[in-house]
């Protein structure tokens, strides 16, 4: 479980593909701590420390979370963001995030507003994905890319949803949100309340 609070930005140092399997291997911003077995969320997906070495460390994504989130599209050097998972009796900064990325989402829109930075993304979507969550609300949360963020302007038309961010200065700045552009590839996790009301909605309603 995590709260989508970023704690590190960290390059990937070498990927290695087996079969249907990547192994990622990062720079570790955390050194004494890291564990094996431990869940660290990147770019808001939850991976298993599987090797730990000095001042690196290597998680697994098999096949089925390189299809679903961004994982598959990342090369080495670039910068992945980072948390590790809560702990009981810690404040709930961001929201409840399970590190189970929904899908991708691609960035359309990026400007600076005094100060500030909007963001605009774009996501496929279909009535079947809407009645079980998967899908924004004003003033919402959403995680991007691991990031607990309010929703602003979201909206629904045909078989694409969209979604738009306002990110603060120190956020651009501690997450690899300062290297998204127009065309960039995100991880979107919905908001896990929201799924859940929507699947009892949906389960009422039959």
């Amino acid at each position: 479980m995590f709260s989508g609070i970023v704690e590190a930005l960290t390059p990937i140092v070498k990927i290695e593909t087996e079969q249907g399997n990547k192994h990622f291997t990062l720079r570790n911003p955390f050194k004494e701590g890291t564990t094996i077995d431990q869940s660290i969320a990147h770019n808001g997906v939850c991976l298993t420390v599987v090797r730990h070495e000095g001042d690196l460390y290597t998680v697994t994504a098999m096949q089925e979370t390189l299809n679903r989130t961004n994982l598959g599209v990342l090369k080495e050097g670039d910068y992945v963001n980072l948390e590790r998972a809560m702990q009981m009796g810690d404040r709930l900064d961001g929201h409840i995030v399970q590190g189970h990325v929904d899908q991708t989402a691609v960035c359309t829109e990026v400007k600076e507003t005094e100060g500030s930075w909007y963001f605009r993304f774009e996501y496929e979507t279909t009535q079947d994905m809407i009645k079980r969550g998967y899908f924004c609300v004003d003033k919402g949360s959403v995680t991007i890319n691991g990031v607990s963020l309010t929703v602003c302007d979201p909206d629904i038309q045909g078989n694409k949803g969209y979604v738009s961010v306002c990110i603060i200065p120190y956020t651009y700045e501690n997450t690899n949100f300062k290297f998204i552009q127009p065309g960039t590839i995100v991880n979107l996790e919905f908001d896990i309340i929201g799924k859940y009301l929507a699947r009892y909605n949906a389960l009422l309603s039959h």
